[in-house]
């Protein structure tokens, strides 16, 4: 089963924790949030992240100093988070060592991807996911069954990587087409998902005709098993 990358958020603003967490949440990631530097330092100690987002304003203490101190007693990569993205606070991050710095407002896809970049540079985080007999490396978009590559498309994998990051939950028809849009470049149709779906289970399930990883939830949609 897999262990989700764990993300700690430290953060005082209530309205970016509350929507960025909920957006990490749907891109796969384990997020907690504190609010103040005391706070991060205890929940380090306790639980120890795979991932840091940091605030340079902070209800106690400030950024700079958390990153020292963490970064003093931990190996854990952090990312400055802030609005603060002139020259110097982005070269005084950097210096207390941070490992990236992204200003807000900032695009959440963008961030994930700048989280996904640093997890892989420094070697954190989890990558391997078990689905059933299935072994996925999302950081190399590879799928595996038995020692052999299964061959996706592009839209396949990442309709399959629609499902993984919501696995457990039923996902509306409404829903695939609008998160699969982007990569097709073209309109996508219902016709056209129906088809994908199909090829699609056809690569990954062992009997197409009774699928055990992708689910069909009549009258609602598709269902991942957890």
């Amino acid at each position: 089963m897999i262990r989700e990358t764990k993300v700690l958020l430290i953060e005082d603003d209530s309205a970016i924790v509350e929507n960025l967490s909920a957006f990490l949440r749907e891109e796969g990631f384990d997020v907690a949030f504190v609010d103040g530097q005391g706070k991060a330092l205890e929940r380090i100690e306790a639980d120890p992240p795979d991932l840091i987002l940091l605030d340079v304003t902070l209800a106690e203490g400030n950024g700079y100093s958390a990153c020292t101190a963490i970064k003093a007693r931990y190996d854990i990569p952090i990312i400055f988070l802030t609005a603060l993205g002139d020259e110097f606070s982005v070269v005084t991050g950097l210096d207390m060592g941070a490992d990236d710095y992204i200003s807000k407002p900032f695009r959440p896809r963008e961030l994930v991807s700048r989280m996904r970049s640093v997890l892989r540079r420094t070697g954190k985080g989890s990558r391997a996911v078990q689905i059933g007999d299935l072994k996925i490396d999302t950081e190399k978009g590879v799928i595996m069954r038995a020692g052999e590559e299964l061959f996706l498309s592009a839209l396949e994998y990442r309709l399959f990587l629609v499902f993984l990051n919501h696995r457990g939950k039923i996902l509306s028809r409404g829903q695939l087409l609008e998160e699969i849009w982007d990569v097709a470049g073209e309109y996508v149709n219902d016709n056209t998902l129906t088809v994908y779906i199909k090829r699609l289970r056809d690569k990954i399930e062992l009997d197409p005709q009774n699928p055990q990883i992708i689910k069909t939830v009549r009258g609602l949609g598709y269902r991942m098993e957890a």
